[in-house]
């Protein structure tokens, strides 16, 4: 009696599995039929590269009735991982990995078709990020949507209709006396990352990435990394140069003082590219000494205030501190300005009193 070769054991009689190792250094794998031909000779059957397919076609050759295919959600994971998150935006993708990574450990080995609602209801309540878990489930919803289409799937979509945890927008404001306390303990390129992000209201991987070769014919042209969205932002009003456009001269000048090679505005004193660790590390040094400054005045509220500053704040503030929420939200890139109203402006209406 002979035995399937190791490799094998997970497949129907007379499968095989062949593994090869390409020049490029990834693994190809194909499936054949273990048959034979019109004179008793064995023969191997080509079967294709997909598991599901190939199973398909084992079936018609050996007579048999399709074998009930059972996925686990780590395979479609993996499929996902490798067709899908790619074609995202940079900042999606890594946020997609973090939630891949968090589901991988609840659910990689179960099989697809096992999930119902209450499961990842049991999920969401058991996770203590409660935000992140919103990010996961609405991300395991999108993979079995993917499923359903591959047709690894035809079950209903589990994850739809869950609720998700309440979330409350971010609200702080930093107003002129926090702004202030940590922009006179700023460097030069953070103080102009600072002002290049409050007077475009732009993010701040937008920021560090704007270019010299982006100013043209008065425009800053940015092009949001997030939504891909295009804007045109004038550098002057009236035919003269606007605090923005005093802004670009006074960055395009420095460039040019400093003979800097590489293309971007925000840049340090002996040229260097500002990266977002480094805006980072610069923003949280800034933030410590004018904590300390409040400390020492014995101000422990404008201390706990500047605490919570953060530079994507900046953004919202800029957001708040326009008067016309139609101009807010075309600068921001918002094709609904509900979401200005809602999630950026963080300071109450301009209303009159009763006398």
């Amino acid at each position: 009696m002979r035995f399937k070769k190791a490799g094998n054991r997970d497949l129907p009689p007379r499968m095989l599995r062949r593994v090869r190792t390409l020049k490029s250094g990834k693994q190809w794998v194909g499936y054949y039929y273990d048959g034979r031909d019109e004179n008793g000779k064995r023969i191997e059957i080509p079967l294709g590269t997909d598991l599901d397919v190939a199973k398909i076609e084992w079936a018609k050759l050996d007579r048999k009735a399709v074998p009930r295919i059972t996925r686990l959600l780590g395979d479609v994971f993996n499929r996902y991982e490798r067709d899908v998150i790619p074609g995202k935006m940079p900042r999606t993708q890594k946020d997609n990995l973090l939630s891949l990574k968090q589901l991988r450990a609840a659910f990689a080995d179960a099989p697809i078709d096992a999930i119902t609602p209450q499961i990842i209801a049991q999920y969401r309540d058991k996770r203590t990020g409660k935000v992140r878990a919103n990010r996961e489930i609405s991300l395991l919803s999108h993979i079995y949507n993917m499923a359903r289409e591959w047709g690894v799937s035809e079950k209903e979509n589990p994850a739809a209709g869950v609720r998700k945890n309440k979330e409350r927008p971010r609200d702080f404001y930093a107003g002129p006396e926090i702004w202030d306390s940590v922009y006179k303990q700023a460097v030069p390129e953070l103080r102009d990352a600072m002002d290049l992000a409050y007077l475009t209201g732009q993010r701040p991987t937008d920021v560090l990435s704007m270019r010299a070769s982006d100013c043209i014919g008065g425009y800053l042209q940015v092009a949001q990394g997030k939504t891909s969205k295009k804007l045109r932002i004038q550098l002057s009003t009236s035919n003269q140069s606007n605090e923005l456009g005093q802004l670009i001269e006074r960055l395009l000048y420095q460039r040019k003082e400093r003979k800097v090679l590489n293309p971007y505005l925000i840049i340090t004193e002996n040229g260097r590219h500002v990266t977002a660790s480094m805006l980072r590390l610069r923003f949280d040094d800034a933030r410590n000494f004018a904590i300390k400054n409040a400390l020492t005045e014995n101000d422990k509220v404008l201390a706990e205030r500047i605490r919570q500053f953060q530079f994507r704040d900046i953004r919202p503030k800029a957001a708040s501190e326009i008067g016309d929420l139609n101009h807010a939200s075309r600068l921001l890139g918002h094709t609904d300005k509900r979401i200005t109203e809602t999630v950026y402006r963080r300071i109450g209406e301009i209303v009159e009193p009763t006398r």
